[in-house]
């Protein structure tokens, strides 16, 4: 019998963690490019629409935010925004077992 409660609370547990909403955030290293210029950063997949100067640079985001670096428009802040996965995936791509969308950046 208590082989049985066991195995319930882990099924209970194991249900809960696919169940359970998290926000899934890019990480700090992730890539973007800095608009000196304007003061701004730049989400890759946003670069064409963004029309930047020529004063830009390859940096981190982690870099953008030590430099108080908004995003330079609401593309950026959209293409950066967090995603809403079940806790035990949001778990997966925190640790680095399955990709985030933004590591292909």
């Amino acid at each position: 019998m208590k082989k049985w409660w066991i195995f319930s609370g882990i099924l209970i547990v194991i249900g809960a963690a696919f169940l359970i909403p998290a926000n899934t955030q890019p990480s700090d290293d992730t890539r973007i490019i800095l608009e000196h210029e304007q003061h701004t950063y730049i989400a890759p997949v946003c670069f064409e629409e963004a029309q930047p100067s020529n004063w830009i640079s390859e940096d981190t985001l982690e870099r953008a935010e030590d430099l108080d670096y908004p995003p330079n428009d609401t593309c950026t802040e959209e293409a950066l925004a967090g995603v809403k996965d079940p806790f035990f995936i949001s778990l997966l791509k925190d640790v680095g077992i399955m990709d985030k969308k933004w590591d292909n950046w």
